[in-house]
């Protein structure tokens, strides 16, 4: 639905140039929710304007829908605009408008028929669960409220492509999670696009399905949300993960086994566990079966995209021959194994 080809924007100032997307490439399936994520500065707020072309890339190709939107002229730019839906991080709204006025807006400028246009702004009232406040004025909204408003706005022209653009980050959490729900079952029942940027590891754990990582202007990693979470490549990725689980290891731990003698060792371990794996009591296993210690560091079990999904950190104690048999039991059962301290 979406592809993105060598794209690059420089800013000009007076005497230096400074590259804010450095040749991303980028392919987003139809129907899926693609998140990106990246520090404040990393280029994904950009990122997203170039894709609706409010910012003109430098270099590069967008194609949506397989248009390419850097090669139209302003006419056909602000037809394919109509096909591509905006949620703004501060919602955007017209005050002297009704919630019913705010979402008629776009439908006013393509021209849709009144009758039309009233039938389609009270069906997406309904859909995003605002249809007793279509008289009220934003003023009078919550800020979860208000960001409905602007997603029944960003669906009135009924785009192909829906971008969100740090949507929730002005939202407390348990309204957060509300939003993201309604993002789900609009893409469930719409089967639309969602491109969703933000610097929050949670809402990707939440919704999305394949995430690309950003960082310094381009894209260091891309993936399933379950791969990246369980096997992260980079450091900047790592350090995400971490915001939502803790996987670092304290420093006096990593050499615990130097001071245990030749007849016995540490191991530090991290398990991975995706799918089944995670509900099965394949640790007691490991203890029984090669007669080792198992010290329980620290872990957590969570659904990623309804599969449940766990960290387990153990520090194994034993004689040597059976804790490197122990874990390689482990791997054999497919999980994925880290050793940590290197031994």
């Amino acid at each position: 639905m979406i592809e993105i080809k060598g794209l690059t924007k420089i800013y000009k100032t007076p005497g230096q140039e400074i590259k804010v997307l450095d040749n991303v490439n980028l392919y987003i399936k139809k129907g899926e929710i693609f998140g990106i994520i990246g520090l404040s500065g990393a280029g994904k707020s950009t990122l997203v304007r170039c894709i609706n072309m409010l910012e003109k890339p430098t270099s590069g190709q967008i194609i949506v829908d397989g248009q390419d939107i850097t090669a139209l002229n302003s006419r056909e730019l602000r037809a394919a605009r109509q096909k591509i839906g905006m949620i703004f991080q501060h919602f955007n709204l017209l005050s002297s408008r009704t919630v019913f006025n705010n979402v008629m807006f776009p439908l006013e400028i393509a021209g849709v028929p009144r009758r039309e246009a009233d039938r389609r702004v009270k069906e997406l009232l309904k859909l995003v669960g605002l249809a007793d406040k279509a008289e009220v004025y934003p003023g009078q909204l919550s800020g979860g409220q208000k960001q409905r408003v602007g997603i029944a706005r960003a669906l009135a022209n009924d785009p192909k492509v829906l971008l969100s653009d740090e949507a929730t980050s002005a939202l407390d959490p348990q309204t957060t999670r509300s939003i993201l729900g309604l993002l789900k079952d609009i893409n469930r029942r719409l089967n639309l696009t969602i491109l969703l940027i933000t610097h929050d590891m949670n809402v990707i754990k939440e919704i999305c399905d394949r995430v690309a990582v950003i960082h310094n202007s381009k894209i260091v990693e891309v993936g399933d949300v379950l791969e990246i979470f369980s096997n992260p490549r980079t450091p900047i990725s790592r350090n995400f993960i971490n915001t939502v689980m803790n996987r670092d290891i304290p420093e006096e731990l990593l050499y615990r086994s130097k001071q245990l003698g030749a007849s016995m060792t540490a191991k530090l371990i991290r398990v991975t566990f995706i799918g089944e794996s995670a509900e099965e009591p394949v640790i007691t296993s490991m203890i029984k079966k090669y007669n080792v210690k198992a010290n329980i560091l620290y872990g957590n079990i969570d659904r990623i995209k309804g599969k449940p999904f766990g960290n387990l950190t153990l520090e194994l104690l034993g004689e040597p021959a059976l804790v490197d048999k122990a874990v390689n039991y482990l791997k054999n059962l497919d999980l994925e194994v880290e050793v940590l301290n290197g031994d």
